[in-house]
């Protein structure tokens, strides 16, 4: 039996508690996108090249996909507030690490850090807000609000990103998560409750360490190939590992009695389909946002502030657009509304790629924000088909590996784009002509996949409370919103 939160019976307490979660999902969620405004200064004061920046963003992100179902576990097991507090601690102070850092090396290291901070603040933050809301609607209007605020996040980052990079240098970026983290630091330890369930399923560690060494050694391959060569030795060495790892996690996670990837899940068609076309979202939406400002500064010459504000149509674009793609699912149905939203954002993303030097911004804008519109229509829907396909007990368990399988998605992303832009460079071709190379792939990745959900998503809606998070194994897709 779960023992309750001190928080439940008191509504001031569940106030501070509601603003606690969402400052530090706030804080992870900004963290996504203020980065990618301040690459091209890092770029500058590293002295790195492509690949660098690829780590930069990778290592995070990867950290993050492969440790967030376990994050989740740890919270039930342990406690909720502790493993919060501890994924606070651990950010703020890899975030201390990263403006610190006197070279691309203990950048990476401190982006490590971030990633594991996230994996344990993230889905710790939501599985607090559950715990102390255990009424249903109560819980639902809670989540609703910690995934608006949190989401501000979102569009704040490449405003916040430009500004504070172009003012004081990319350190800056870090150094704005100390204040919040600490805050969060001194508000929680004296006013949340501690909540955990002794009946926690036991904590995964063969497959979380399988997972992060595929995954990672898949990545390496993927982002080194382009640097290295695609038949240098180490390259394909590291593509026959990262297979060899994934058979052996599968042979494990088919025999672990309580496994972090329950792989029999994707034996429903509707799970297994809607997790594919997450790993698509997670693959275009981060890998195109990965050069957005590149494009805007190094082919078009913008500042570094301006660059973040004219990427904010793809963030201001989801979170607007967001809210309202559930009530779209619940009357259209799961088919319409993701392939409709695939289809825009892949067409969005296409127009991005015949963007050149000289053109303006005013044929710009609403390429970025087709494609935000796209995407935001998508995520949800997605993580509700994947909920509905599973029990009311798994719910958050689908909804977790929904988040999962985004990220995972995220660091492919990253790096295959990366690969395609190094290759054309490779060829002889410009930078210029690389990303718009990198932008129609996205585009064409995402159409097909809108093509695929039109084909094969169930024409079932959402059913009552399915979205409702059953188990605090990860958060809402769109909630998290990396």
């Amino acid at each position: 039996m779960a023992v309750p939160p001190a928080v439940v019976g008191s509504r001031s307490s569940r106030i501070v508690l509601l603003a606690v979660t969402c400052l530090g999902q706030f804080m992870v969620l900004l963290d996504n996108t203020i980065v990618g405004a301040a690459l091209p200064d890092m770029q500058h004061r590293l002295h790195t090249q492509l690949t660098g920046l690829q780590w930069i963003v990778d290592a995070y992100v990867l950290l993050v996909a492969m440790l967030l179902l376990s994050g989740g576990i740890f919270a039930d097991r342990f406690g909720r507030k502790r493993v919060y507090l501890s994924g606070v601690m651990v950010f703020t102070a890899a975030s201390v690490l990263c403006a610190l850092a006197p070279s691309l090396g203990w950048l990476i290291a401190g982006r490590v850090l971030q990633g594991i901070g996230a994996a344990a603040l993230s889905p710790a933050s939501l599985a607090l807000l559950v715990a102390a809301h255990p009424v249903p609607q109560e819980r639902l209007k809670a989540i609703g609000l910690w995934a608006g605020f949190s989401g501000i996040g979102l569009a704040a980052g490449p405003v916040a990103g430009g500004v504070l990079t172009e003012a004081f240098g990319w350190p800056a970026i870090f150094l704005v998560n100390v204040p919040i983290g600490v805050v969060l630091l001194l508000v929680g330890l004296r006013h949340l409750g501690e909540s955990r369930n002794p009946g926690a399923p036991a904590i995964d560690i063969p497959g979380t360490v399988l997972s992060v060494l595929a995954v990672g050694t898949l990545t390496y391959g993927l982002i080194e190939g382009g640097a290295r060569g695609w038949t240098a030795p180490v390259i394909l060495g590291s593509f026959a590992a990262a297979a060899v790892l994934l058979a052996v996690f599968v042979a494990v996670e088919v025999r672990h009695p309580a496994p972090m990837l329950p792989l029999r899940l994707f034996r429903q068609r509707l799970f297994t389909v809607s997790n594919t076309a997450m790993v698509v979202v997670g693959f275009a939406l981060m890998g195109s946002s990965f050069f957005f400002s590149q494009f805007f500064v190094y082919v078009q010459g913008s500042s570094i502030l301006r660059a973040g504000l004219q990427t904010l149509p793809v963030s201001l674009a989801m979170v607007i657009v967001s809210p309202y793609a559930g009530r779209l699912a619940a009357r259209h149905g799961f088919r319409v509304v993701v392939t409709t939203g695939m289809a825009l954002a892949g067409l969005g993303l296409l127009a991005f790629g015949m963007v050149h030097a000289d053109t303006g911004y005013g044929n710009v804008w609403w390429r970025l924000g087709l494609a935000g519109i796209g995407f935001a229509l998508v995520m949800s829907p997605l993580t509700g088909a994947a909920i509905q396909a599973v029990t009311p007990q798994e719910g958050g368990l689908a909804s977790g590996i929904s988040s999962t399988t985004r990220q995972i998605g995220a660091v492919l992303g990253v790096a295959l784009l990366g690969a395609v832009v190094r290759t054309r460079q490779s060829g002889g071709a410009s930078f210029e002509a690389g990303l718009n190379s990198a932008f129609v792939a996205a585009g064409a990745i995402t159409l097909v996949t809108a093509v695929f959900t039109g084909l094969w998503l169930a024409r079932s809606k959402p059913a009552g409370d399915s979205a409702a998070p059953q188990r605090s194994t990860g958060p809402d897709a769109v909630a998290a919103g990396r």
